[in-house]
């Protein structure tokens, strides 16, 4: 019974490879299968990343945009306004999950502020009446 089945097995393997009907072994099949984890493992955390930076330079850019509105609101009418909402040329984009506006702090002399974002990639930012952007709050 053995050598009959295994003559028929054998008689078989023969005639796929004369018909040159070849598949692939489970051992090519397994590196494949690492290869294409390996590749998503590295791919991914980049993609994340990039996703991140994007999100920060939307925060970063609102607060630019905020500090130019907040400018000309106070060149305007010579005071600062108590939100930015509302304020003439500003409008956010959504990098907030809360959709709150960034938070405007005057300070003691009348030409101090300071303007503070979290972007979705929860970093803080803030902007100031002497230059641009930078990280961290007011």
């Amino acid at each position: 019974m053995y050598f009959a089945l295994m003559g028929k097995l054998d008689a078989r393997r023969k005639g796929l490879l004369e018909d040159k009907e070849k598949g692939f072994t489970l051992i090519e099949l397994l590196v494949v299968v690492i290869i294409i984890g390996i590749l998503a493992a590295i791919a991914i955390p980049v993609y994340i990343g990039v996703q991140n930076n994007a999100k920060d330079s939307a925060a970063k850019s609102d607060l630019t945009n905020a500090k130019t509105a907040l400018i000309a609101s106070y060149t305007q009418n010579n005071t600062f306004p108590a939100t930015l909402d509302g304020l003439a040329g500003y409008s956010k984009s959504d990098y907030s999950g809360s959709g709150v506006a960034p938070a405007l702090k005057t300070g003691a002399t009348a030409a101090a502020f300071c303007i503070s974002a979290t972007s979705n990639a929860a970093n803080v930012f803030h902007i100031d009446q002497d230059g641009g952007v930078k990280k961290d709050g007011c």
